[in-house]
């Protein structure tokens, strides 16, 4: 096998349907400054079936250089949400899942901008990385305004599914929070359903947003469109 480096943005990642964008619109320069200055410290190795194709446990560890506490953000659009936690927070690890690549530019220039550096950005489908977490590893997780797939037989692409809630629970430790948010009544039906099946307790399902919630893009602009969002929170069964 090749000791090529792999590229850190695989457009055709193997063995996975994946359903949603990878690309939108032409990236600004600086944008793509960031992806090729940023992008290679910043991802975590190990990840992509390219990288490890034997799917070997990864020491989470090793990410950030210590054993502090860490935490997952699936799917983080545009970044502002995980770099608010990451510097309100700087005792822990986040890691960022997004697949879309445009989310992921705008993301760096965010953390350039912020400063911070308990951060790490895996560019690709969060089921990639809950391959190779050992068990009980995050202590905290965020699914912020998923991808609503609104349609009945697209519902089994949202990520509150047992694919992906499965892997999910495996990771994530005995007590360890996991919080959605959202601003589409049925997708929060699903959520309620499904997420206790997997393996979570809800702890609370409420329109009031958590102490620590940064409002973003998404929120703002489903706010203006007159949606109301709702939040739960759930724990990890012990």
């Amino acid at each position: 096998m090749s000791d090529t480096p792999k590229s850190a943005f695989d457009p055709n990642p193997p063995r996975r349907n994946f359903y949603g964008r990878r690309h939108g619109k032409t990236l600004r320069q600086s944008q793509k400054g960031y992806l090729s200055e940023d992008l290679g410290e910043l991802r975590p190795r190990g990840i992509t079936v390219q990288d490890n194709p034997d799917r070997r446990p990864i020491d989470p560890a090793a990410i950030f250089g210590d054993d502090r506490p860490i935490w997952l953000e699936v799917g983080f659009g545009g970044g502002e949400h995980m770099v608010h936690m990451a510097a309100r927070y700087p005792g822990i690890g986040i890691i960022g899942c997004e697949p879309f690549i445009n989310g992921v530019a705008m993301l760096l220039g965010k953390i350039r901008n912020a400063g911070v550096s308990n951060v790490s950005v895996h560019p690709g489908d969060a089921r990639d990385l809950m391959d190779v977490l050992p068990d009980a590893s995050i202590s905290r997780a965020f699914l912020n305004y998923p991808d609503p797939w609104p349609k009945a037989r697209h519902h089994r692409r949202r990520f509150v599914t047992p694919e992906h809630l499965v892997p999910l629970a495996r990771v994530m430790k005995p007590g360890a929070e996991f919080r959605v948010a959202t601003d589409i009544p049925d997708y929060m039906r699903q959520t309620l359903e499904e997420v206790p099946l997997a393996g979570f307790d809800l702890v609370e399902d409420t329109p009031a947003a958590w102490d620590d919630w940064l409002s973003t893009r998404y929120e703002q602009k489903a706010l203006r469109e007159g949606r109301v969002p709702h939040y739960a929170t759930f724990r990890r069964r012990g």
